[in-house]
C-alpha cells in the first residue's frame, strides 16, 4: 500500500514522544495527517500535541504491557473510524558487553524490541481487517541485519523484528493488511548513550539527524516497498552480509580494537 496523500490520513504512532518519534510526528503532522500519538508519559504526549497544533490524538498506553496494548486497541475502535497506518517505533538501545550485562536488562531489550511489536501486531490485526486498506510499519534498525559488537541483544531484538516483520507480511498476502520493515542507521537520540556517540566519532560512522529519520519515513510511506534500509554505506553492508557475510566479518575486526574500547 502506498500512501500518495498523506493529507487526512489516519496513522497511529508508538514511541511518539522520543527523538525518532517526535520528528516522525512532526513530518507526518506537516502533511495534514491525523495522528493518534501513543506513550507512556501524559504531560510529554501534551506538551507534544500541543507543538504540533493540539488538534491529534493523545493515547497514553505502555505497549510493554497486556494492559497497554488492550488500552491501545480500546482507544482507536472508540476515536476515530478508520486506521490508514500503525507505526511501530517504540524501542530501546542497549550498548555493552553480554558477559557484565544484567539479565533485566536483557529482558527489557527484548520485551520492549520485540514481543511488544509481536503482541501489538497480533492485538491490531482484527481491527486493521475491518478496513479495506491498512499497514504497519515496524521500525527495525541496520543492526537488525549486521550484527554488530557491543549490541548483541540489541541486534537479537531487530533481527527478530525483521524476520517477524517478513514473515507476517508473506502471510497476510491475501488480505488488506500489509506488513513493511524500516530500518534507520546510527540516529542522533538519547537512545544512544554518550559512549556510543563518542565510538560512533571515533570510526567515523555517520549519525542521521532524526528529521532526516522522518522525511525517509514519509518517503517510505508514499512508495509500495516492503522494506527500507537508510544510510550509506550501511546498505551496502546490510547487502553484503546477506550474501557474503565472512567480507563483513572481517571489516568489522579491524574496527573491534576500538569498539573494545567502549564496551
Amino acid at each position: 500500500m502506498a500512501l500518495k496523500d498523506i493529507a487526512n490520513k489516519t496513522i497511529l504512532l508508538t514511541g511518539a514522544s522520543g527523538g525518532i518519534g517526535s520528528a516522525i510526528a512532526a513530518g507526518l503532522s506537516d502533511q495534514g495527517a491525523r495522528l493518534i500519538l501513543v506513550g507512556r508519559n501524559e504531560q510529554t504526549l501534551s506538551q507534544l500535541n500541543r507543538d504540533l497544533g493540539g488538534h491529534h490524538l493523545d493515547c497514553v498506553a505502555d505497549i510493554s504491557t497486556s494492559v497497554g496494548r488492550e488500552s491501545i486497541i480500546r482507544f482507536c475502535e472508540n476515536e476515530v473510524s478508520k486506521i490508514d497506518v500503525v507505526i511501530n517505533n517504540a524501542g530501546v538501545s542497549v550498548f555493552g558487553s553480554l558477559e557484565r550485562m544484567a539479565p533485566s536488562i536483557i529482558e527489557h531489550v527484548i520485551q520492549t524490541n520485540l514481543l511488544s511489536q509481536i503482541l501489538l501486531c497480533q492485538a491490531f490485526l482484527p481491527l486493521l481487517k475491518t478496513f479495506s486498506k491498512s499497514e504497519i510499519i515496524n521500525v527495525g534498525s541496520t543492526f537488525g541485519s549486521i550484527g554488530y559488537p557491543g549490541f548483541s541483544v540489541y541486534c537479537a531484538s531487530k533481527f527478530g523484528l525483521r524476520g517477524f516483520s517478513e514473515a507476517l507480511n508473506r502471510e497476510l498476502a491475501e488480505s488488506p493488511v500489509s506488513i513493511r520493515y524500516f530500518a534507520p542507521r546510527a540516529t542522533q537520540t538519547t537512545l544512544n548513550s554518550d559512549k556510543v556517540v563518542e565510538m560512533n566519532k571515533a570510526l567515523a560512522n555517520k549519525m542521521d539527524k532524526p528529521q532526516q529519520v522522518a522525511q525517509s519515513l514519509i518517503k517510505f510511506l508514499k512508495n509500495t516497498d516492503h522494506r527500507a534500509y537508510l544510510g550509506w554505506p550501511e546498505k551496502l553492508f546490510v547487502r553484503l552480509n546477506g550474501i557474503f557475510p565472512t567480507l563483513v566479518d572481517k571489516a568489522i575486526s579491524k574496527k573491534l580494537s576500538v569498539i573494545k574500547r567502549y564496551l
